[in-house]
């Protein structure tokens, strides 16, 4: 039976956007793309969704048991692959995401290939797949995931002087402080080829939560609602950067939060 019209796995996908694939297999891919507009845009989609999630969870796996999860991963049984000898059974981002897995309560395996990415969003709305990059990976954050003490001010200073640099921000403690809510950390990802920050918080009644920003030139918005993964984002932009806060806390709470911290974290 003739697969010519059928769109490739998002594992074959991703294994064609990091070069993982044999030269049969990737001129199988590339001519699909080029003939099937559906394939196309969906590759181009998980090639945008490239976010670097090693730095976002590297707290974490830094106590992954990591002897446990080798043990696990050798007591898989071999599978025939097409791939070359040379290449890796557990290549890249899927060691590392196996990885982290182990290290997960839950013990969710990890990759973009499960990683929930496929809904429909439209890559010429920005906005709307940003947020959908993020939700997908702060959906997998715990409590464990934010675990250990609260940084110091000054920590928390250093921490954003980071983000400042990159994205031509100037955010204090006090201009990202949630009410009844724990700092946890500062990262400085990726997104498209653009830095994005996330502020990682602790909420006691609700677990993560985040405030994420990226640079962005789609002009200013009013602030919004919408749900995503089972959590509510409320996301507003201004002339230069869009925001967005996600957490599993409810509605009208989180509404409340974000009209606090847009004010202080105005450019």
């Amino acid at each position: 039976m003739s697969t010519k019209h059928t769109i490739p796995s998002d594992e074959d996908l991703t294994a064609f956007i990091d070069g993982e694939l044999t030269p049969e297999e990737a001129a199988r891919i590339e001519a699909m793309v080029n003939e099937d507009e559906a394939t196309a845009e969906r590759l181009e989609f998980l090639a945008r969704a490239s976010l670097p999630f090693e730095p976002a969870f590297a707290p974490l796996l830094a106590e992954a048991p990591r002897q446990k999860l080798e043990t696990m991963l050798a007591a898989i049984p071999a599978q025939p692959s097409a791939r070359p000898a040379s290449t890796p059974a557990f290549a890249s981002r899927r060691r590392f995401l196996g990885a982290l897995a182990a290290s997960l309560v839950a013990g969710i395996a990890i990759d973009r290939a499960v990683i929930g990415i496929g809904r429909s969003f439209s890559a010429k709305d920005e906005n709307s797949e940003w947020r959908a990059v993020v939700a997908d990976y702060i959906s997998l954050y715990t409590a464990e995931t934010l675990a250990g003490p609260v940084p110091g001010r000054d920590d928390q200073a250093a921490q954003l002087a980071s983000l400042d640099e990159k994205l031509g921000l100037s955010l204090s403690p006090e201009a990202v402080s949630l009410p009844g809510i724990d700092f946890k950390r500062a990262l400085l990802l990726q997104y498209d080829g653009k830095p994005l920050a996330q502020i990682g918080y602790l909420d006691p009644e609700t677990g993560p939560m985040a405030l994420c920003i990226v640079k962005s030139d789609a002009g200013s918005k009013a602030p919004d609602l919408e749900s995503r993964k089972g959590m509510n984002i409320v996301y507003w932009s201004n002339a230069t950067h869009a925001f967005m806060l996600i957490g599993h806390a409810a509605a009208d709470r989180i509404t409340a939060i974000a009209e606090g911290v847009r004010g202080r974290v105005a450019v």
